[in-house]
Formats: structure tokens, sequence, C-alpha cells
């Protein structure tokens, strides 16, 4: 069974230039398999910073937009079942990250697979609330961008393993 990569478009996220869709979700399966996972599924959506404004109230408590918020489906440890099994799902800002690759001088698809990879990370259970955890997670994300870019360049993906730890 192969792994499933599911891109929404929704509110203002729907007016990407065609490809972009496609483009992002084989980049993020090219990750995904980087990451060592196989037989789940992961949901994307691609959103505006009215939704992400009211999810980031809703979850995080934090009363403004920002570029992307992850949900695990599961909590603790994975209990194996038939089938894919559900990662979760990651709502990215389009208007946010439009902003922030003008910012940075890259294209919209550099920063939407930046901040999917990111959101894929929280998923496998990495943070970033101080120096050393950034250090780590931040590493990992450039490990899995960079091996999921060579392999479409290439045709086949190198899994990286995630970092260790502590639970």
């Amino acid at each position: 069974m192969r792994n499933r990569i599911c891109v929404e478009l929704r509110g203002r996220g729907t007016r990407l230039a065609d490809g972009t869709r496609r483009t992002l979700a084989a980049r993020m399966a090219r990750a995904v398999v980087a990451a060592g996972l196989s037989d789940v599924e992961l949901s994307l959506s691609l959103s505006d910073d009215v939704e992400l404004h009211a999810l980031n109230r809703a979850y995080a408590g934090e009363d403004h937009a920002t570029d992307v918020l992850s949900f695990a489906q599961a909590e603790g440890p994975r209990v194996p079942s038939p089938g894919r099994r559900p990662l979760g799902d990651i709502v990215i800002s389009v208007e946010y990250a439009t902003r922030q690759a003008k910012a940075a001088g890259h294209t919209l698809i550099a920063e939407l697979f930046h901040l999917a990879v990111h959101g894929l990370v929280h998923l496998l259970g990495h943070d970033h609330r101080n120096a050393a955890e950034e250090r780590v997670m931040f590493g990992y994300e450039a490990e899995l961008r960079q091996s999921a870019l060579a392999a479409g360049r290439i045709g086949t993906v190198r899994t990286v393993a995630g970092p260790k730890r502590r639970l």
C-alpha cells in the first residue's frame, strides 16, 4: 500500500496557479517517504489568513493569523491497523505564505513546501519550544526537504532518520 497525500484548496487558497497543488503533493509524497513513513494518509489544506486566525485562536489560544498549523490524528503510541493510517492535517495560509515568500525572495511553491514539511515534522512529534529543540527540528526539516527535492530530480528518495527525541 502507498502513502496518500490529499491537498485541498479552500478560501483564498483556491487562487493558486495551475500545477501548484500537484507539485506540492508530489514533493510532500517524497518527503513522507524520506521520513521513513509508509501506508499513511496526510491531509494538506491550503487556505487563508481568516481560517488560520480562527484555528489559531480556537486551538492554540493565540489571537492572530499564522502560516501553518498541524493537527495530529493520533496522540501517543500508534496502534497498528489495516490499511492507511491517518497521520494528520496540515493547514497553511496561502496569503501568509505569499508574504513570507516575497520577503525571503523565493517562490510561493518553495514556501508552501517549506511550511508543509514543517507541519509534517510537528505531526511526527517534534517541536521548537527552545533553541535546542529548534536546531534539531529545523535541521531535520532541511534534510527532508533536500531529500525530497533531490528525489524529484533523480527519481530515488533517501530515507532521513528522524532525530532522537525524549518522550
